[in-house]
């Protein structure tokens, strides 16, 4: 646990980051910055404002569905470097 109250160390390994103390030590007076920023904005006034979950407008913009021109696979598949039974053959990465 750093000086700033967070637990960088937890948060580094549930990140999978490996840290130095000194980084650990850093990271930590990072956080403690960003709290105390978020801290002055929770003081703003803000009683006049209008709760709002989007700031533009939001519509669903819709089209409709159209057929479009197909092309043989043969096409794609010569155009591949390697393919078997009409699918791309791709090289073995997992045991």
């Amino acid at each position: 646990m750093s000086d700033s109250g967070f637990d960088v160390h937890s948060i580094a390994r549930l990140a999978r980051l490996e840290l130095s103390p000194e980084e650990e030590q850093r990271l930590g007076r990072q956080f403690e910055q960003i709290m105390a920023y978020i801290g002055q904005l929770n003081t703003l006034n803000t009683s006049e404002v209008e709760p709002t979950a989007q700031v533009h407008p939001v519509q669903n913009v819709f089209r409709e569905d159209r057929a479009a021109v197909r092309f043989p696979e043969e096409d794609f598949l010569s155009l591949a470097p390697a393919c078997h039974k009409g699918h791309y053959e791709v090289p073995q990465i997992i045991g």
